[in-house]
């Protein structure tokens, strides 16, 4: 299961729509490794200034990896994540995760090629 749902979010939920600071903070208390690499992310890119931030760091264990795939392979919290934050979040694969300024579009633009890509990958990456 991508995340921990308390019965009062889920009551919610069937009620109607919930807002973005509470699906949030679900976000966040379900998947922490997830949350940590990417509010670090931006915080990061923000206080440089820079087009993008990025993390060059395998997860530590299995578990911090399924938190990353399941956060930024969902739609939902891919864009949640990117309005709470002010960025634009990009995947290549188990870990190499950036947060981009909105405007970054060249540098985004690379950033998902298929050759970015190719060049990311490693041997000791095989298994992510």
């Amino acid at each position: 299961m991508s995340l921990t749902v308390s019965t009062e979010l889920l009551d919610r939920a069937r009620a109607g729509e919930i807002d973005d600071a509470a699906f949030i903070a679900c976000v966040r208390d379900s998947l922490p490794y997830a949350w940590s690499v990417i509010s670090g992310l931006a915080e990061q890119r923000g206080r440089s200034g820079a087009e993008f931030a990025g993390n060059e760091v395998p997860p530590p264990d299995e578990a911090a990896r399924g938190q990353l795939l399941r956060c930024l392979a969902s739609d939902a919290m891919r864009g949640a994540l990117e309005r709470h934050f002010g960025v634009r979040l990009a995947f290549q694969n188990c870990h190499r995760v950036a947060a981009f300024h909105p405007a970054a579009t060249e540098a985004y633009d690379e950033f998902v090629t298929p050759r970015a890509q190719i060049l990311n990958q490693k041997p000791e990456l095989v298994d992510c």
